[in-house]
């Protein structure tokens, strides 16, 4: 019975966690609605307040995996099932943050440990397994919003960071038992937060340098998994789109370029080892006169291996830098546990060779400026972007596929984490993709060009070459460090506290008295 009542106690708090987590996703693009984050984060810890750590797991579990449901139901084309066992994943890790949430929200200082907590939660979502998720980071949903500025200083972890924090700080305000002091100091300095970002100057000079940059996004001949067995007529029409750029330029109605970018993909048979393929490249590099960086997929290094990359290849001397993705995608690109799994789940053999992942950063000079290459997926992780931005990469280039994924939501979405990656870094960023999202988007994050999805579109872009640093990418990762190190802090204070604070035990009772007895004379 005790049993039972706990239980009809927990679950409304449940079903309010789960509210929580179908705002947050809705957060996000294609919803795009960023203001709902401080509307879910005060709720979720609304239901976690005063829950027990067992409690909290299950609260955040059905906050966690109702987010993620909300914000990736595109890997449904891979499965339901795919989309489901995603979800629940990482839901896990905002149960853990919700078994121990509680306790923190006990501290004194919990209005900083709690954001603290948050980042940590997304940085253990971004790491594992399997080279972790970071798709479901707060700093995404703010590319159009001023609050977007503060990814220049405090990098993408403590732009979600302040993002949480100003959630927090709803929280402190509309809670019954915060002392009118708390809740003047909490409008006060989530005021100061959202106004202070809004004062952030995001123009800086270039070093007086102009590149022309072509995106090709050459278009594929069908959609979702449809586009995989043809990958001749994807290259071809890379090459035609290429072809008609060049014909504009001769009639004077375009620039000409200084580089041409194809898209991840672009050729999925390795040209060099297909004649056939390779002449299509040769023929495209001829027209336009200038170095393109061609996506391929690459065999080898190993048996039954591939790499997906981006390949320079110069009008002179041919084929040269070759940058080999380090993030490829689990389940995706490659299969964990590939010996054991398929045999059960046949549905994995579509993904064919393994994709082996490169080892050295996209770094590539070309024509006397240092182009720093992400490939798809990979502009979410921290560390490939911190990277190039280590060895000076002076414009950031996107390659990508997202055809798998046409008309889904994901790319949209990763257009606006490569918007924020924009603003992060103080770069212009060049994005080619195969069927869109291709554009151009410029060291503010506003979005000088982008492409509809599933038709051939070509543009050419005179950007800004630049080698100043935001405050961002000088510090590096040592935000996230710190963030995290400060939200596990606080997890050993609450435990501490929480020790302290359980009884040591029943007292034993005093020893009983006996009375003395008149002994008769």
């Amino acid at each position: 019975m005790d049993r039972l009542k706990a239980l009809g106690r927990l679950l409304p708090r449940v079903a309010v966690a789960v509210v929580a987590g179908a705002l947050l996703g809705f957060a996000f693009e294609p919803h795009d609605f960023p203001w709902l984050t401080i509307v879910a984060v005060p709720l979720f810890l609304a239901a976690l307040t005063g829950a027990s750590a067992k409690g909290g797991f299950l609260i955040g579990a059905g906050f966690g995996i109702t987010y993620y449901l909300v914000l990736v139901p595109w890997l449904s084309v891979i499965g339901g099932d795919a989309a489901i066992a995603l979800a629940i994943l990482e839901g896990l890790f905002y149960a853990v943050f919700g078994a121990f949430a509680p306790q923190v929200l006990k501290l004194k200082w919990w209005p900083l440990w709690i954001p603290s907590l948050w980042v940590a939660t997304e940085f253990a979502t971004a790491s594992v397994p399997f080279g972790g998720f970071p798709w479901g980071r707060l700093a995404w949903a703010f590319s159009d919003s001023p609050l977007g500025k503060l990814a220049s200083l405090v990098g993408i972890p403590g732009l979600s960071f302040a993002v949480a924090l100003i959630g927090v700080l709803v929280y402190a305000v509309l809670r019954p038992k915060s002392a009118l002091r708390i809740r003047i100091v909490a409008v006060a300095a989530g005021i100061a937060i959202v106004g202070g970002s809004a004062l952030i100057d995001l123009s800086t000079e270039g070093n007086g340098k102009v590149v022309n940059a072509a995106m090709v996004q050459g278009n594929v001949p069908g959609k979702g998994l449809e586009f995989l067995g043809r990958a001749r007529t994807v290259t071809r029409n890379h090459l035609n789109a290429t072809l008609d750029l060049q014909k504009r330029v001769q009639e004077g109605s375009e620039d000409k370029p200084d580089i041409v970018i194809w898209p991840e993909n672009s050729t999925d048979i390795d040209p060099f080892k297909d004649a056939e393929t390779r002449a299509d490249i040769e023929q495209a590099v001829e027209a336009v006169g200038v170095p393109i960086l061609v996506g391929a997929v690459l065999e080898g290094p190993g048996p039954n291996e591939r790499q997906t990359t981006g390949v320079v290849w110069d009008p002179e001397t041919g084929p040269g830098q070759v940058y080999a993705k380090r993030h490829p995608v689990p389940f995706g690109e490659y299969i964990p546990f590939r010996e054991q799994l398929l045999p059960y789940i046949k549905r994995l053999e579509m993904v064919g060779r393994q994709t082996a992942p490169g080892t050295t950063p996209g770094v590539l000079p070309i024509g006397g400026v240092t182009y720093g290459d992400v490939i798809c997926f990979e502009v979410a992780y921290d560390d490939v972007v911190r990277d190039v931005m280590k060895r000076d990469a002076q414009i950031l280039v996107v390659q990508t596929n997202n055809a798998t994924y046409g008309g889904t939501g994901q790319p949209e979405q990763q257009f606006a984490i490569t918007r924020m990656r924009a603003i992060e870094t103080g770069r212009t960023v060049l994005i080619a993709s195969t069927s869109g999202i291709s554009g151009v988007v410029r060291p503010d994050g506003t979005v000088e060009h982008k492409s509809s999805q599933f038709v051939p579109d070509v543009y050419v872009a005179s950007v800004p070459v630049r080698d100043a640093h935001t405050l961002a990418t000088t510090l590096g990762g040592w935000p996230q460090w710190i963030l995290t190190g400060l939200g596990l802090l606080g997890v050993v204070l609450a435990l501490v506290a929480r020790r302290r604070q359980a009884p040591s035990g029943p007292e034993a009772p005093p020893a009983p008295t006996r009375s003395r007895e008149k002994v008769p004379a």
